[in-house]
């Protein structure tokens, strides 16, 4: 469904943040010459993003943030979260903790 292969990066105003299982969702306005967009970014469960640093009171409407994903591979205006930024420069959560084999 998502394009691993490939990464976007979209700066957009958060409409809505969803902290639910068992995906997490930002709805994303993306502005663009032709009009605005609305992303749907597919991130993961609230336990997993919280366990990354993300609470639910992360992201609120009027935001505005960077965030790079997966894009679907039919085009559609979605994708599934890869990492986030916020406008001061300030990383969104935190990189999760490797696991040792």
């Amino acid at each position: 469904m998502f394009d691993p292969q490939k990464s976007i990066t979209l700066q957009g105003t958060v409409r809505l943040f969803q902290w639910t299982n068992p995906h997490c969702w930002i709805q994303l306005l993306v502005p663009s010459p032709a009009a605005t967009a609305e992303w749907s970014i597919e991130m993961g469960s609230n336990g997993q993003l919280y366990r990354s640093g993300w609470r639910s009171s992360t992201l609120n409407a009027g935001q505005k943030i960077t965030v790079i994903v997966h894009p679907l591979r039919d085009g559609t205006a979605a994708g599934q979260f890869v990492s986030a930024t916020a406008a001061d420069g300030s990383s969104l959560g935190r990189a999760p903790v490797p696991t040792s084999p």
